[in-house]
């Protein structure tokens, strides 16, 4: 993806990879991630392909304030642009 994408999915997309990463960097932060959503080590590259999966990864992120800081401040994000990325990936209708 280009920097510069003005497609949303396509920057939603990215952020998610982006949060990912930011998951796999520390193994007690991604091992807990894992736990929780029942993929595999061996799964996740295959499970990062699917949009609801990644929705999965910013929810994961999201749901600790310390956690989300975290990972904006490591991708020059805003916390609102992690949560509006996860909406553009699944939109929740309430």
């Amino acid at each position: 993806m280009a920097k510069g994408s003005s497609d949303p999915r396509e920057v939603a997309e990215f952020v998610a990879i982006q949060a990912l990463s930011f998951l796999a960097s520390e193994p007690e932060r991604l091992g807990s991630f894992l736990s929780e959503s029942g993929i595999g080590p061996q799964t996740l590259r295959a499970s990062a392909a699917d949009p609801k999966f990644l929705a999965g990864v910013l929810d994961f992120i999201l749901r600790d304030d310390a956690t989300v800081t975290a990972f904006a401040r490591s991708s020059q994000l805003t916390p609102e642009a992690v949560a509006n990325a996860r909406e553009v990936l699944d939109p929740r209708w309430e």
